[in-house]
């Protein structure tokens, strides 16, 4: 048999049977009564197959003329006489449609007893307990039409179908399968139950009849070609479950023609003394009467596959078509001698292709079953060679439960066939290891770890220990060969559940660190990673990010082994330690590692344990020198993290610490001020300099974890910062170190005033201290050197908003300290994020570009993140002014992908701040983006531009018209009259006219009454001449359409929509005069009454100039006109109507000409603030196959939790 004849063929089927009958072109036409003509019961006879004589045009003859004269059975010879059919609703003794469908809703008890029942009426009357059977089904169906005998006997099948279609409730789409509710939910395992116990009841009696099931399959067949969906669901349902019961009969019936054929062997090998005729008949006989059972069921279940199965598993409907697989897997794994066979095997690999997720998920769960079996596994090996890519690509499927069950799929193909995978279609799978979805993750795990085994037992290790020594070679080998040495947390957490005793056999990874057994260096550093990593799993159970799960509790027993972990990691590691710190003390990346283990210790050991306390000098001992030896920022930090850890209060060894860390402090410190002086008068040398930036940068990294206020650094990093300042190229070496040391000591020193009484004159002088380093700060901002410009931007965010008159409201005695930023300071932290941030990157530079290149690229944006967020912190927590957010939000769509959720997220805040407000800044940033156009020169191709960001500004508003009302009448009235005032020079008179186009994108959320009271304001301030305008007319036009709600896209299609290569800005620019931007917290820390209050934006400072094309004017009386409009249509109340409508005077951008260095600096203590969760809606499904999901591999800084967390 080919390849293509035995899969590729959709027509083919396998003739179960043997019979000649063809379902399909003789169900069509058939009567089902018609003119009984009594007749003798005729002689016994090998019988037809029932489906067969079903599918006969004289079938039905034969049905009618059973229920009204029931001819004896096969050696039978009683004749039951004729007798009327009364009616099934009638008596007390018969069963009705309605109570066998409430027994199946009810519970599988029920199911039983009632089956019972209707097999008494049944017994009965045929023909009566027929109908009643059938009422069943298309009661089940939700329709309320009744099969009658009339129609049963005069009606065709067709036309009893359409009766019933007719009849049914066109009002609601639902039906018993498919309706939601307590009563119904478990009405399809009770209708499944129903068929088996129906089958399972009649499989020795009634399927033989000729008369029940033939007639109960063609009223199935008819239903389940129906246009009706309950209908065809229903009946589907039905059919394939029935033929799940015949599967089981068939083998029954198998089973007892194989013993009663040996017994007839057997019989017949005797002797001819000893044979016994009579016994030798009656086994002939019986062997006859199974054959034709056999051949009877067989018959039925052929009817089935043809009439049934072959059309509905590809139904429109995807239950059906998942219900069809299902069904065919138990045929599959009942009756393989029958079924499992390439011809049905093929409608399997067909259904990988699925357009639907739940049908996939459905096949490959069948396959799974299937390649379980031992013995089935030769059978499915041309099935295997033919499918086996598409089972490969599925690990990429849109639907990660799906990819799941495919990776499992490929495992069990991987333990039980010969061939296994080879080692191109593994490395296919080994990247889904740090996939982000955790179930994906973990099951590439358990693939990985089978592969490893099975390497293992190929070496044929002698003991345990040998065994996990290799694993953890090999597992060092994989990690190393895969080139993403930055994840080694999802490494871990992949194999934690299947590989969780090698991870934890500490043991073993130290013996490898600590002696020769063979590892090269960059091994070493390896495993070191590993070792952290599995130390961290084990002892906080928290899994790497982006991987959380709902469960946040651990449960009793998850706590006990949690607990215990944590104990055996400390026990083995308190005294290794320091010894692994001195052999690794001068690799930076080894010591960064090891430095994070006793973050996972229990460390009240140290003190509980008497022998433990001299480890703990040890520790400290190396601690300290590695200080003192290594630069590397990323190295420092991690000593900080651990003084701060084990300084802290909590610990009864804190003393000790304290005081071996003091002394170093000390030592940095004098190191410090010994070269000052020098420093300060000009007169140090190179040498100088670079112990006083050492001992600066060593103190920074420090002091961001330890209060390090009384060594009063303050006042001389603040004149080595004007001193240096002023030379003309800045040493970033040692600005930075004394940015971040100063920056430190303002933030611990708030912090101290909050935890302690301090006096005002106290206050005051940190106030003072504030200021002035506000101003050093500021200077920094024009700086050519990149990390001191970022470095200074960050720390003013930072300073900015602990310092700010929200963060110290709670407090009252500390409002000395509150600071407010001057208009210089806002216009020059605007025009950064205008140059800096929102700057033109050129795609095509990047061609070809190597992974270093690409790593500082995302390390760049990153860190462009943060400090927008950290300019946009600034503007929800009231410390800029809501208009400060005009140069964010005109930004939008065209830096969507790399910041569209901070600035989706803080026009949200802004929102509930102050409404109104928020939707003027939106009214400004298109007025700005327009004058812009005009300055640069009209475009159409710029217009378009303007328009789509005015549309998304629009959809962002809420769906209750109500609700947004006064935000969209003060929007469109500040609109109308920028459109009519004056513009710059060197324009046209009414060149702001067109800004109505721009306009009219926001008319289809207002309600019609404010439609009309804009349509008469639009007429006062608009001249008579210019009512002929294309801009007016449009605009007028948009009013004038009726307020309908318009579909708003969801927020992903409208995002992806402007997601594309973004339209180029001629210009970022700022005024020197001062201006806006945007900073931020986590939002989800805003204080409540912040959010509540719709005047806390509101503040006593006048709102800065603009930053970009357009300057505002001092404050105007409004027109009455426009003053009435305001109070009547937009209904301003509060604080809201307090602030000013304030026209705009485009003026000409001032560029900035600074140079950005391609080159980020490392992340300061931003690097901890995430920004926003990414929200990815369902892809629709449009192709026949698959679309490959993206299982995105996790970056060092992963953005799956952004604004979650703002300083650690």
């Amino acid at each position: 048999m080919t390849e293509e004849s035995a899969m590729d063929s959709v027509e083919e089927l396998d003739d179960f049977s043997d019979s000649d009958s063809d379902f399909e072109s003789t169900r069509k036409g058939k009567r089902w009564r018609r003119q009984s003509t009594a007749q003798p019961p005729p002689p016994k006879r090998p019988r037809r197959k029932a489906a067969a004589r079903v599918l006969t045009p004289s079938s039905f003859n034969s049905m009618s003329h059973a229920a009204s004269v029931q001819q004896p059975r096969r050696g039978h010879k009683k004749q039951f006489s004729p007798r009327p059919v009364r009616d099934v609703s009638q008596g007390n003794r018969s069963i009705r449609p309605e109570e066998i469908f409430d027994a199946v809703c009810s519970g599988k008890s029920a199911i039983v007893t009632v089956v019972d029942e209707w097999l008494d009426s049944y017994k009965r009357n045929k023909k009566a307990g027929l109908l009643v059977l059938l009422n069943f089904v298309v009661r089940s169906c939700g329709c309320k039409g009744v099969i009658t005998e009339e129609m049963y006997d005069s009606q065709q099948n067709a036309d009893i179908i359409s009766t019933l279609t007719q009849e049914f409730n066109e009002d609601s789409s639902s039906y018993p399968l498919s309706s939601p509710g307590h009563q119904l939910k478990h009405f399809r395992a009770g209708l499944s139950e129903f068929s088996r116990v129906l089958v399972a009841s009649c499989q020795n009696s009634f399927i033989y009849d000729e008369f029940l099931f033939p007639s109960l399959l063609v009223l199935l067949t008819g239903l389940s070609d129906s246009q009706v969906r309950a209908f065809r669901h229903t009946s589907t349902l039905l059919a394939v479950k029935l033929m799940t019961g015949f599967v089981d009969a068939a083998l029954n019936v198998s089973v007892q023609l194989q013993t009663t054929q040996r017994q007839y062997d057997m019989e017949s090998s005797r002797s001819p003394h000893d044979k016994a005729p009579d016994r030798l008949l009656e086994l002939q006989a019986t062997v006859s009467l199974l054959h034709e059972n056999k051949e009877e069921v067989f018959s039925m279940m052929n009817a089935m596959f043809r009439g049934v199965f072959v059309h509905r598993y590809r139904d429109l409907l995807t239950d059906i078509r998942a219900i069809c697989v299902a069904e065919l897997g138990v045929w599959l794994k009942s009756n393989p001698e029958h079924f499992l066979n390439d011809k049905c095997l093929k409608y399997l690999g067909w259904t990988l292709y699925d357009k639907e997720s739940p049908v996939r998920m459905q096949s490959v769960r069948t396959l799974q079953g299937l390649y379980q079996e031992t013995e089935f596994i030769g059978r499915l090996e041309l099935f295997t060679g033919r499918f086996k890519d598409r089972m490969l690509s599925m690990v990429l499927d849109k639907d990660s439960d799906v990819a799941v069950e495919a990776l499992n799929l490929l495992l069990l193909i991987q333990q039980r066939t010969e061939e296994g995978l080879g080692e191109d279609e593994c490395s296919f799978i080994y990247p889904l290891i740090y996939a982000t979805p955790k179930d994906l993750g973990s099951a590439a795990g358990a693939f990985l770890y089978d592969k490893l085994n099975r390497v293992i037992a190929r070496a044929h290790c002698d003991t345990e220990s040998s065994g996990r020594t290799q694993f953890i070679q090999l597992l060092i080998s994989f990690y190393m060969q895969s080139e993403l040495h930055e994840h080694a947390a999802y490494l871990v957490d992949s194999l934690w559940s299947v590989a969780g005793s090698e991870l934890r056999d500490w043991e073993v990874m130290t013996t490898c660190l600590l002696q020769d057994t063979g590892l090269k260096y960059e091994e070493e550093g390896l495993l070191i990673e590993l070792m952290v990593c599995a130390m961290k799993q084990a002892a906080e159970v928290t899994p790497p990010v982006g991987r959380s799960q709902g469960r946040k509790y651990l449960t009793v027993k998850e706590k006990k082994a949690q607990e215990q972990d944590r104990r055996r990691i400390t026990t083995h590691f308190i005294p290794l330690l320091p010894q692994l710190l001195a052999k690794y003390s001068a690799d930076a990346k080894k010591v960064r590692f090891l430095l994070r283990a006793p973050l996972y210790f229990d460390l009240e050991m140290y003190s509980r344990v008497p022998r433990m306390e001299k480890y703990l000098d040890l520790l400290l001992a190396q601690v300290c020198g590695i200080v003192e030896k290594h630069t590397d920022v990323s190295v420092l930090e991690a000593c900080a993290l651990l003084v701060s850890t084990l300084t802290s209060d909590n610990y009864t060894f804190s003393s000790r610490a304290c005081r071996a860390f003091s002394q170093l402090l000390d030592g940095l410190a004098e190191c410090f001020h010994s070269y000052l002086d020098d420093l300060l008068q000009g007169t140090a040398d190179d040498d100088d300099v670079y112990n006083v930036a050492i001992a600066l940068k060593r103190l920074a990294a420090l002091s961001k974890a330890k209060d390090l206020t009384g060594l009063n650094l303050f006042d001389s990093c603040l004149k080595v910062l004007k001193s240096r300042m002023e030379s003309e190229e800045p040493e970033k070496e040692l600005i930075v170190p004394a940015l971040r040391c100063a920056g430190y000591h303002l933030m611990w020193a708030k912090l101290n005033a909050v935890n302690s009484t301090s006096t005002q004159t106290e206050l005051k002088c940190l106030n003072k201290n504030a200021r002035l380093f506000f101003r050093v700060c500021q200077k920094c901002l024009s700086v050519q050197c990149a990390d001191i410009r970022d470095e200074a931007f960050e720390l003013l965010c930072d300073l900015l908003l602990l310092y700010g008159s929200t963060s110290l409201r709670s407090t009252p005695a500390l409002a000395p300290l509150a600071h407010l930023p001057s208009d210089s300071l806002r216009s020059d932290m605007a025009g950064f994020i205008v140059d800096y941030v929102f700057c033109d990157t050129d795609d095509s530079e990047h061609n070809g570009e190597s992974e270093e290149e690409e790593e500082a690229k995302i390390t760049l944006l990153q860190r462009k993140r943060n400090q927008l967020a950290g300019y946009c912190k600034l503007v929800i927590y009231s410390v800029l002014d809501l208009i400060a957010a005009t140069d964010i939000f005109k930004y939008y769509c065209k830096f969507f992908n790399d910041f569209g959720d901070i600035i989706k997220e803080t026009l949200s805040k802004s929102r509930l701040i102050n409404p109104v407000q928020s939707a003027r800044a939106v009214c400004l940033c298109l007025q700005q983006s327009f004058s812009e156009m005009l300055i640069d020169g009209h475009t159409r191709k710029g217009m378009a531009e303007i328009k789509d960001l005015a549309k998304r500004l629009a959809n962002s508003f809420a769906v209750d018209l109500k609700r947004v009302r006064n935000q969209l009448m003060a929007l469109h009235v500040d609109g109308i009259s920028f459109a009519f005032q004056h513009p710059v020079e060197g324009l046209e008179q009414d060149a702001n006219v067109n800004f109505l186009e721009i306009l009219s994108e926001f008319s289809f959320k207002l309600l019609q009454e404010d439609r009309s009271k804009l349509a008469n304001f639009l007429k006062s301030e608009c001249p008579n001449a210019a009512l002929s305008w294309p801009a007016v007319k449009t605009y007028q036009r948009s009013l004038a359409t009726k307020a309908q709600p318009r579909t708003r896209e969801p927020v992903e299609e409208a995002d992806t929509a402007c997601t594309g290569t973004p339209p180029l800005i001629k210009s970022q620019r700022t005024t020197p005069e001062g201006g806006m931007g945007i900073c931020i917290p986590a939002f989800d820390q805003i204080d409540r009454h912040l959010l509540d209050s719709p005047s806390s934006i509101h503040s006593t400072l006048s709102l800065p100039v603009l930053t970009s094309t357009a300057q505002k004017q001092p404050d105007k009386q409004l027109s009455p006109k426009r003053a009435t409009l305001l109070q009547r249509g937009s209904s301003l109340h509060g604080p809201e109507s307090e602030l000013p409508v304030r026209k705009v005077q485009p003026m000409k951008p001032i560029r900035r000409r600074l140079s950005v260095s391609s080159k980020a600096s490392p992340c300061s203590h931003f690097s901890l603030m995430s920004l926003f969760e990414n929200e990815e809606g369902d892809e629709d499904i449009g192709n026949s196959e698959p679309k490959p999901a993206d299982s995105p591999l996790p970056m060092r800084r992963t953005s799956s939790n952004v604004l979650d967390v703002l300083f650690e």
